[in-house]
């Protein structure tokens, strides 16, 4: 059967059970979107800038665990999206962005909306290809799904000429496809895994750290199984919350710079430290030198460039979470030894010790609101069963911190790259993948100005996202850092002209509310979440100098700790 490559692109996604396709058309691609046009199994979601749609396609592949897909035209349409995919990177989200480019005879002339797309791209992709011929095109499409949802996961452009698209081939799709360079590892060493078990019986204080590695492999069951099994405490980095139950007792909470004071002292004096599907970034470390100086360190992750990268571990394993964790579990029901069991019941003594020090306490007085106890009341009325989506700055930790997840994948935030405007166009994308799902946005008066033009999106596909937006009147983690080693020099951080949010709202055919005594916070969420047909924008008016505890400072160990 001859095809246009419009036509194979088209049924190649189809192939691949690809649901929803983020887009916005322009002329590089207008085959593409002809051929589109003309079925109905792939359904378009045109976004307000493509900025947005990669994000998009990033909330949809964080909540469902598939791979987002983003379509766009060439020059200023694929270098919009570079910031989406630059986030799917740092975070090992799989996605699949198609950018249209001109025709192949003028790549390299400077033609009207060429950009190189492979080399800008390069940096902040797990691999991208450019096809020149229309005979190659199915099988680099099979290719860029295979490589950006196995192994670690990542995203993955294809750059397709407008020539291509329109030149014609039989069309055939692979059922599957092999690299020669890339195998990537899934089943862990058995020798490995029993000097890690070996030395998880010698553990007097042990800490499991795991991370957004396990969400993604879906190892949360085998995951809570082993913490249980073992009775170790257990904490999450900023993109593992969910991993394992927040309500559970063994959980500590979050660790890093504004982490629990438990969770971060439970890591700087732990003697056997467990990290699963974590990577060790700075974020979490504090300074290198001082982190855990008295453990000795088992990594496992499936990425063999993560393990060393940052900390030396004594016990490296490569492999996929899931599959070590249930080796792992194996072993230890396998064998009569345990950790000392007094030994442990003294280290819970100590933890829930620091545990008393309740590192989270605000003001529950104050007249004006504050911003943890609109997390909190989130929290409560939606059960903790919301998928919640965040921007970047102090919203972000304060929903870190006072929203508990007990499941994966309902915590959709941007944590290696830090994008402001990620949270909107993130719960559009988690919206229409669960339809039946309250999605709330956890934003700030900045971060929500940089993507507001997808209120026109949602108006079109009646998604009725919550937005929470915690309005102190200052970019607040600029303005948090300023005050602390700045003098309090607040240089351009005070946003001293923001829209009206609640008509802005209105005017796009959305709900909008200005909430400004802690009194009315409840009630105001307990109307928003009855809303099932659009957008209701809720303006908390915050208490502007709050800050958000704990802090680590650049440059100090996790038990150097700001506490207030």
């Amino acid at each position: 059967m001859e095809l246009t490559g419009a036509e194979i692109f088209v049924r190649c996604l189809q192939e691949e059970g690809v649901e929803f396709l983020f887009g916005y058309p322009g002329g590089a691609v207008l085959h593409i979107y002809d051929a589109l046009y003309q079925q109905d199994k792939v359904k378009h979601i045109l976004v307000r800038h493509e900025q947005a749609a990669t994000h998009a396609a990033d909330g949809y592949a964080r909540s469902t665990g598939r791979p987002g897909c983003v379509l766009v035209t060439s020059g200023p349409g694929a270098t919009n999206a570079v910031t989406g995919i630059a986030t799917a990177y740092m975070d090992s989200i799989p996605m699949v962005v198609f950018t249209g480019q001109v025709p192949t005879a003028l790549i390299g002339n400077d033609a009207f909306q060429e950009v190189d797309n492979i080399g800008i791209t390069r940096p902040c992709v797990k691999h991208n290809f450019l096809v020149k011929d229309v005979h190659d095109l199915a099988e680099t499409i099979k290719k860029a799904f295979y490589v950006a949802t196995t192994g670690r996961p990542g995203p993955v452009v294809v750059d397709i000429p407008k020539d291509v698209s329109a030149h014609r081939c039989e069309y055939s799709y692979p059922k599957r496809v092999s690299m020669r360079s890339y195998n990537p590892v899934v089943k862990g060493h058995s020798g490995q895994i029993k000097k890690a078990v070996d030395l998880i019986m010698t553990a007097k204080r042990p800490m499991l750290y795991t991370g957004g590695g396990v969400i993604l492999d879906n190892a949360s069951k085998p995951l809570t199984e082993f913490a249980r099994l073992m009775n170790f405490p257990i904490t999450n980095t900023l993109m593992g919350l969910g991993a394992y139950p927040a309500t559970d007792p063994l959980f500590v909470g979050m660790l890093g710079m504004h982490g629990t004071y438990e969770a971060n002292m439970g890591m700087h004096n732990c003697d056997v430290l467990i990290a699963i599907g974590a990577r060790f970034d700075d974020r979490v470390t504090g300074n290198i030198e001082k982190f855990c100086p008295t453990a000795k360190i088992i990594h496992v992750d499936v990425d063999p460039a993560s393990i060393s990268k940052n900390v030396k571990v004594d016990v490296p394993i490569v492999g996929g979470v899931d599959n070590v964790l249930k080796q792992m579990i194996k072993m230890v029901k396998d064998s009569n030894e345990r950790p000392d069991p007094e030994a442990l019941k003294e280290w819970w003594k100590q933890i829930n010790e620091w545990r008393g020090m309740d590192c989270l306490k605000f003001d529950r007085t104050s007249e004006i609101i504050k911003p943890q106890y609109v997390v909190e009341t989130l929290y409560r009325i939606t059960k903790g069963d919301a998928y919640v989506t965040s921007d970047v700055g102090q919203h972000q930790m304060w929903a870190a911190q006072f929203y508990k997840f007990d499941k994966p994948r309902r915590w959709i935030n941007s944590g290696g790259l830090g994008t402001m405007g990620f949270g909107f166009p993130a719960a559009m994308g988690v919206q229409l993948a669960h339809p039946d799902e309250t999605v709330c946005c956890i934003t700030g008066e900045g971060s929500i100005q940089m993507c507001i033009q997808e209120l026109s999106t949602c108006r079109q596909y009646a998604l009725p996202v919550k937005i929470i937006n915690l309005n102190n009147r200052y970019l607040g983690m600029v303005r948090q850092w300023q005050e602390f080693f700045y003098q309090k020099r607040y240089a351009m951080s005070y946003m001293e002209s923001l829209p009206d949010f609640v008509k802005l709202a209105e005017s796009y055919g959305h709900a909008g509310m200005k909430i400004e005594k802690p009194g009315d916070v409840e009630g105001a969420l307990i109307e928003a979440m009855k809303v099932r047909d659009r957008v209701v924008f809720l303006d908390f008016i915050t208490d502007q100098h709050e800050n958000v505890y704990p802090m680590i400072p650049a440059g100090a160990g996790q038990n150097e700790m700001i506490l207030i």
